[in-house]
């Protein structure tokens, strides 16, 4: 078996899917739901490092990495390891019913390196994104006894009902209503979609007065128990938080005994070039209180956690919290391997450097299609947004869905995002390699190429 993890994109069969990936598919089709959608035409065999070979015997470079769960990559043996051993032992521990020691050992790491607000940490885990978020509010509102929460537009906070409400983009929420009451939202700082003309201050004193427009229009601020954002909005686009406007959105918090709520779900695991945004927040002076991640915290197993002072945690009323399946033993052997990945192997300065070079390709290569308008990140947490016209701004989704359509016939995979679909997502393993990456880049150029040139007809 040839080493998938230093190979580069082929694709072998003659049209995709190959024909027992469109076995595969066809089978899909019937016995999984279709709003559960799929469009890429692969199925999955194995995956090492930053790669995928399907059934078919084609290879693909992923840029999408389970969007963001896969930031150490596929299949590290060390990982491996440690799941299988905890498998001989057991498999599960109900941390309500008896303590096992996995869960009480990753809870200890993620006190250590989690850099929201508090000298003595505490940590919970669950199962998704979602359950993160949804517990940090049930937290939030134990701590301040408040019933309401302020979250951003663009954003995506996951698919249960209260996540539902939280999330911006009502696509993910569509016919499910009624949704919780007490969420309100106000404007997330888009800087590229700013008020035309404003300069970058000005702009983000003009998001400080949306956020405040909504004590006045929504909810008094002494009913807020959080104010929910992402540091850097995944579906809403790749947009990052300007950092000043974070302090002054903490400020805002500590006039009122609101807590400032840090979801980095998809931001966190090294991919920001720190081990979470929040730490480019507490180096600025503006921690949060609480952080929610999940994501690449496993390597792929569903695990997801909720770090918080142990001030804050420990005022939750106590049933309110916790779950089955809340901390499995497997999943907790995985992610103390996750962190030990990452520092043994500087996945953050790699997350720089690869970040670096996708951001310098894209503004030097890509720009003179005539179709970049932003290109934007912190890390290796790329945007490239797309338009139609650089002055307007018209989003141009029909060129991404073109793109993601024809990159994966050549053996990349990528995904869109963004509030009108005009954003491709860059979230490749860090353990790509070089090789790889500029594979990867030249196919984005070919592919852009060839896409504009089908549209323009």
């Amino acid at each position: 078996m040839s080493d998938l993890r230093t190979a580069l994109p082929q694709i072998k069969t003659k049209t995709l899917p190959g024909p027992n990936a469109q076995s595969i598919i066809d089978r899909r089709v019937k016995a999984i739901p279709n709003a559960i959608r799929c469009g890429y035409p692969l199925a999955v065999k194995r995956g090492e490092g930053a790669m995928i070979e399907d059934v078919d015997g084609n290879i693909f470079l992923d840029w999408v990495g389970g969007v963001g769960v896969l930031n150490v990559g596929y299949s590290q043996p060390k990982m491996i390891e440690a799941v299988k051993a905890q498998a001989d032992k057991y498999f599960h521990v109900m941390m309500n019913i008896g303590t096992h020691e996995g869960y009480v050992a990753l809870a200890e790491e993620m006190n250590k390196i989690v850099p929201v607000r508090g000298e003595t940490k505490k940590t919970m885990f669950v199962n998704s994104g979602a359950e993160a978020d949804e517990n940090a509010v049930k937290i939030a509102k134990g701590y301040t006894k408040r019933p309401n929460i302020i979250v951003f537009s663009g954003a995506f906070h996951g698919r249960t009902q209260m996540t539902m409400a939280m999330t911006s983009k009502k696509a993910y929420a569509y016919g499910m209503g009624p949704f919780p009451d007490g969420v309100y939202r106000a404007e997330f700082p888009y800087l590229y979609r700013a008020p035309k003309g404003f300069t970058e201050d000005e702009a983000i004193e003009y998001y400080i007065k949306r956020l405040n427009d909504v004590f006045e229009e929504c909810s008094a601020p002494d009913y807020v128990a959080a104010i929910v954002a992402e540091p850097i909005q995944g579906e809403g686009g790749f947009v990052p938080a300007p950092i000043e406007w974070v302090k002054a959105v903490r400020k805002i918090c500590d006039k009122h005994g609101i807590l400032l709520v840090a979801d980095e779900v998809q931001t966190g695991f090294a991919r920001s070039g720190k081990m979470f945004v929040s730490q480019y927040w507490k180096d600025a002076g503006c921690s949060p209180d609480i952080m929610t991640s999940a994501k690449s915290i496993a390597a792929g197993m569903p695990l997801s956690a909720v770090t918080a002072s142990a001030e804050i945690m420990d005022a939750c009323p106590a049933g309110t919290i916790g779950g089955t399946f809340c901390g499995n033993a497997m999943s907790c052997a995985a992610g103390l391997e996750v962190i030990k990945f990452i520092k043994e192997n500087n996945l953050c300065d790699r997350a720089l450097k690869i970040g670096g070079r996708v951001m310098e390709y894209y503004r030097e290569e890509l720009k003179p299609f005539g179709v970049v308008g932003d290109v934007r990140g912190i890390g290796a947490f790329v945007g490239l947004e797309l338009v139609k016209d650089t002055e307007t701004k018209e989003p141009y989704p029909e060129l991404v869905a073109a793109m993601v359509k024809r990159a994966a016939q050549k053996g990349l995979i990528i995904e869109s995002a963004g509030t009108y679909g005009n954003v491709i997502r860059f979230l490749c393993p860090l353990v790509v390699t070089d090789e790889q990456l500029e594979a990867g880049l030249a196919i984005m150029k070919e592919t852009m190429a060839e896409s504009l040139e089908e549209l323009n007809g």
